[in-house]
């Protein structure tokens, strides 16, 4: 396999006016790391008067891979794509699971599958779905 090492994949997730509440709560959960988060100056005439201080743009880094966000009117949350975290114990996936799910919307609940110790698939209260995984 051929690969560049100057090519690199990041994930861009828009949020509907909580990117940067969104991010702080993945630092604090995920082990997350916050590398930027800049807020408008001035918001945008299309964003809801409710938005106080709307994310530009936003980098957190989470295990190792980086995820970029920023808050977008009508964004909505995501359907055909999931960030995967793959976690190290049965315990820290069941930890994890139980603290994305809070309300969130569940679409698998965390179980031992044929091809995992544990694996859930869910979104979390602030739009992101995620697939929880503890390999065997």
């Amino acid at each position: 396999m051929n690969t560049d090492p100057s090519l690199k994949l990041d994930i861009y997730v828009n949020y509907s006016g909580h990117c940067e509440k969104a991010f702080q709560f993945y630092e604090q959960h995920l082990g997350g790391e916050i590398k930027m988060m800049i807020p408008h100056q001035q918001p945008l005439p299309n964003f809801p008067t409710e938005w106080k201080k709307p994310i530009l743009h936003a980098i957190i880094e989470i295990g190792g891979t980086l995820v970029r966000g920023a808050d977008i009117p009508d964004a909505e949350p995501m359907r055909s794509a999931y960030l995967t975290l793959r976690l190290a114990t049965p315990e820290q996936a069941e930890h994890i699971y139980n603290l994305l799910s809070e309300d969130g919307e569940i679409f698998m609940k965390m179980e031992k599958t044929f091809f995992a110790n544990r694996f859930a698939m869910l979104r979390d209260k602030f739009g992101t779905s995620w697939m929880l995984l503890n390999e065997i």
